[in-house]
């Protein structure tokens, strides 16, 4: 890919200089010790963020729900669903977080909605209401489904209609989440009216769920199979398909544009040649993540039996092209972990050996670093790790279990499946967070927590590691720093990304500022690795720092540094 640099992607913005710290707040903080985190949770541990150093905070959905699907299935879009809290709560929080100059962007879940929302209710009761067609209804084909498409979790993505003789609705993810009808002009503006509600409150702005899924194929033609279960991934004809650039210019220009506010898409499916009509100038939103290399261990991330054996040169080069076409055409959101994927201690370091601060610390020293503005998942910076479960009845993921149930129909055995959904579990980033050593990790005084910690709580917990100097905690704590005050701050944020092809085991790059150029290098190997470095060390996770390197260097397994380079 030819190295580009977009110029308005070098243009000073206040949401590039951000540090963004993510929260899911079932799991974060139980304040009322009913075992389910809550938003007093969050706002008792406001300090705690100020202190890490982040400023602004994601916060996964709070709007009501049934919580199949954990708040992104949502039944009231105003409302706050009863077990994090009230719409008090939520203005307190808010209140408190910019008295720390800590701004706050919410979940926008814009596909689709609960099935217990009021509209799918009327919609079901009255086949001849407008709400209808604010979903998407179909009739059958001699007795079938509409079509041959698989949704996201698995199955079909039609269920049949109770009480109707031959008509089924349509849902890309779980049948409980009715996608709606992007097509219907009164449905959007019904969307644009609650997304400006929720501005005009005073919150930051949005991360957009699932939003590349709301144009589908009118011609809802089936497809060939690619499965045992006879049908074909939704994602060939509902994910990013041509026509969906007008919902989402009008989308920014009816609401987003309006308020001056922050917008991270979710954009799975987004080709890079694609990437200037949703980041570039008078684009779609501010920024977006890229998942090109985020499911580099399976063939697809809906499919976690087909697992691949990774090459640390292909997840290098994958960083590598992700990088140029974000610079080339405007602005990323960088990360490492979030609720949708496994822990990235266990993803990335292969070796168990190093599934501890110094692997935690050589994944900050990789991802902190790139272009873009950095998103930490709450635990990250601690260095949380996966769980392991030995039945199925143990997760509370839907996908887990559609997974597991998918695996035992492609015919791999229980123990396979079990592996599958153990690696690859959305719950694993979900577990309740380790505030310290006590019973539930200091998450809830309840005896009771809605889903089990991991285990290991006494070892890795944030209460211990406020105490040590070389925690992985504190490393965050230092990296943030360098980005956001140190006199390499300009570098670290708006400085020019180039890669840096030094040995197959090492992911190495520069940022290339107007007064300096700083070089990472990241030994993702168990191996030794020779490297030619010249130039002062800043960062080193084996915590050898201000050493001055000339020549030929010796990287330790899974060492990581920041090096200012000699001129």
């Amino acid at each position: 890919m030819e190295k580009v640099i977009s110029k308005f992607g070098n243009t000073p913005e206040w949401w590039k200089e951000e540090v963004v710290y993510q929260i899911y707040p079932k799991s974060f903080y139980d304040s009322n010790n009913d075992g389910i985190g809550d938003l007093k949770g969050i706002t008792e541990k406001l300090d705690y963020l100020k202190d890490l150093g982040v400023t602004m905070l994601w916060i996964c959905p709070i709007f009501s729900s049934p919580m199949v699907d954990n708040g992104y299935d949502i039944s009231d879009y105003k409302g706050i669903q009863e077990e994090f809290g009230t719409q008090e709560d939520l203005n307190e929080m808010l209140s408190k977080a910019e008295s720390l100059g800590i701004k706050v962007i919410l979940d926008l879940v814009v596909n689709h909605s609960s099935d217990q929302h009021a509209w799918f209710q009327a919609a079901l009761k009255d086949p001849q209401s407008k709400y209808r067609d604010y979903y998407i209804f179909k009739e059958g084909q001699d007795g079938m489904a509409p079509n041959n498409w698989r949704s996201i979790f698995g199955g079909s993505v039609w269920e049949k209609v109770d009480g109707e003789e031959d008509t089924y609705y349509f849902h890309t993810f779980d049948k409980r989440q009715p996608d709606l009808n992007w097509e219907n002009p009164l449905l959007r503006q019904e969307i644009y009216d609650m997304v400006n509600w929720w501005l005009d409150k005073g919150i930051a702005g949005f991360r957009v769920d699932a939003i590349t899924f709301i144009k589908k194929d009118q011609d809802y033609a089936s497809m060939p199979v690619d499965g045992l279960d006879g049908l074909s991934n939704v994602k060939h004809k509902a994910r990013n398909r041509p026509g969906i650039e007008v919902f989402l210019d009008e989308l920014n220009h009816e609401t987003f544009e309006k308020h001056k506010c922050v917008t991270v898409g979710e954009a799975p499916g987004v080709n890079y040649d694609e990437f200037d009509g949703y980041i570039g100038e008078g684009g779609y939103f501010n920024m977006i993540f890229d998942f090109h290399y985020a499911d580099i261990d399976v063939e697809t991330g809906s499919e976690w039996f087909k697992k691949v054996d990774w090459k640390v040169s292909e997840l290098r080069d994958l960083i590598f092209q992700s990088q140029y076409a974000l610079q080339a055409n405007g602005w990323g959101a960088n990360f490492l972990e979030n609720h949708d994927q496994p822990r990235s201690i266990d993803k990335y370091i292969r070796d168990e050996k190093y599934q501890n601060e110094i692997g935690a610390k050589a994944l900050a020293t990789l991802f902190f670093f790139m272009r873009g503005t950095p998103f930490i998942y709450q635990g990250q910076e601690i260095g949380m790790t996966n769980f392991k479960r030995t039945s199925i009845d143990e997760f509370n993921d839907v996908s887990s279990i559609d997974n597991y149930n998918r695996s035992i129909l492609e015919g791999f055995s229980q123990d396979e499946a079990m592996g599958f959904v153990n690696d690859r579990s959305r719950d694993n980033g979900r577990t309740p967070y380790h505030w310290d050593s006590t019973s539930n990790a200091g998450f809830t005084a309840s005896k009771d927590s809605w889903l089990s910690p991991v285990g290991n709580h006494q070892e890795i917990n944030v209460n211990d590691q406020e105490e040590k100097n070389d925690s992985t905690l504190s490393f965050y704590k230092e990296i943030i720093e360098l980005r956001q005050n140190s006199q390499y701050r300009n570098t670290l944020i708006y400085g020019e990304f180039n890669g840096l092809k030094v040995d197959d085991n090492v992911i190495a790059y520069e940022r290339i500022g107007d007064d300096n150029t700083l070089q990472v290098f990241v030994n993702l190997s168990s191996d030794k690795v020779q490297v030619e470095i010249k130039g002062q060390v800043i960062l080193d996770n084996y915590d050898s720092k201000d050493i001055n390197i000339n020549g030929v260097l010796e990287l330790e397994p899974y060492q990581a540094l920041l090096v200012r380079k000699e001129k």
